[in-house]
């Protein structure tokens, strides 16, 4: 396969364990985190400060869209709520597959990147449900502490098939997908500037997850498990390995979840 020079900071990114946002992020985001935590109600932090940087950038940036829509007084509407539980239950599954994935012997004993990749994602993903389910009680509504219905019954169907590396990432990227596109949606839904930037915040998370996914997808599919490493050795990568990961130019939505798919019933 012919080889050619391609952009290593971004298979880097891609594959350093959903670690994808960059330094000043962090450091804005903690700042804006001290300043809240002088406001916020303690017990709505006390989950995030017994874990430090509980999953990096990506739940620093969720949890400060839920204080910032928790500091103000709420003015979420009923479907807002509804966008806030479905977008949990969605975490939910996510986290219930990738812990079931991490129990898997071709996992636990298999590539190593890609398990760390698996209990990386399963924290972050664990911080983005706890930081839907502050909005949503803050707002007056329940937690959501249950899988999506609608994903659940796919997972269902699908994991007594899964045999492979490659089977557990097909299914990670449907929920990866799902969620990126879901809260890129709920964006342009939700009628609480705050929880615009809580699903804003959110959901390039969940692209960049699917990002990693497809590049790993990839390089299994050419029987190629060796090359998904950490460091990356960008002299070995296909040329393919720099834009694989990325098939749309604008993410789309058309299989975005509608806001009262996961809700409390």
């Amino acid at each position: 396969m012919a080889q050619e020079r391609i952009d290593t900071r971004l298979l880097e990114e891609l594959t350093a364990q959903s670690q994808d946002l960059n330094s000043d992020a962090l450091r804005i985001t903690r700042d804006a985190l001290t300043d809240y935590s002088q406001k916020a109600e303690p017990r709505t932090l006390r989950w995030w400060q017994r874990g430090g940087v509980l999953a990096g950038v990506a739940g620093a940036a969720a949890l400060l869209g839920t204080s910032r829509a928790m500091a103000a007084s709420p003015s979420a509407s009923a479907d807002d709520i509804m966008a806030l539980q479905t977008a949990a239950s969605i975490e939910n599954l996510a986290i219930a597959v990738y812990q079931a994935a991490a129990g898997l012997p071709f996992i636990k004993d298999g590539n190593k990147t890609v398990a760390a990749f698996i209990a990386k994602t399963t924290t972050q993903h664990q911080a983005h449900a706890q930081a839907f389910n502050s909005a949503a009680t803050a707002a007056g509504g329940q937690a959501q502490n249950n899988p999506d219905p609608k994903y659940k019954a796919v997972v269902d169907q699908t994991l007594p098939t899964v045999k492979t590396p490659a089977d557990v990432v097909k299914l990670a990227i449907t929920l990866e997908d799902v969620a990126a596109q879901t809260y890129t949606k709920n964006v342009g839904q939700v009628s609480n500037a705050d929880l615009r930037k809580l699903f804003a915040s959110v959901a390039p998370v969940e692209a960049q997850h699917r990002a990693t996914l497809l590049a790993v997808q990839a390089l299994l599919a050419g029987n190629a498990a060796d090359l998904i490493t950490i460091p990356v050795d960008p002299a070995k990568l296909p040329a393919a390995a720099g834009s694989v990961g990325f098939p749309d130019a604008f993410y789309p939505t058309t299989n975005a979840s509608p806001t009262s798919e996961g809700a409390v019933k």
